[in-house]
């Protein structure tokens, strides 16, 4: 799978794990230097608190267009430090 925003690849990866219809890559398979830390989090009931990143790419960026369950909840530990993408980011084989 590919993560790709504005023409630029950000993650690619057999490994995705779906959950919720997103894929939540490894964190090793994102490229360096297209995201930076956001100060926005937000709490699933069963999947815990996200944290969330911006997406860069060239000139671009994407707020809060990605995001991880750094210590997910029991119920949702298989995506536990991985890295999913919305807000335009295209995911596909």
């Amino acid at each position: 799978m590919k993560a790709v925003w504005k023409g630029t690849l950000i993650a690619e990866s057999d490994d995705t794990v779906v959950v919720d219809g997103n894929h939540y890559f490894p964190l090793a398979s994102v490229r360096e230097g297209t995201l930076v830390p956001s100060s926005t989090t937000t709490v699933c009931g069963w999947k815990g608190t996200a944290s969330y990143y911006h997406v860069v790419a060239g000139e671009g960026r994407n707020e809060d267009a990605a995001w991880v369950y750094p210590e997910a909840l029991p119920e949702a530990k298989s995506i536990e430090g991985r890295i999913a993408f919305w807000k335009g980011v295209q995911v596909s084989p």
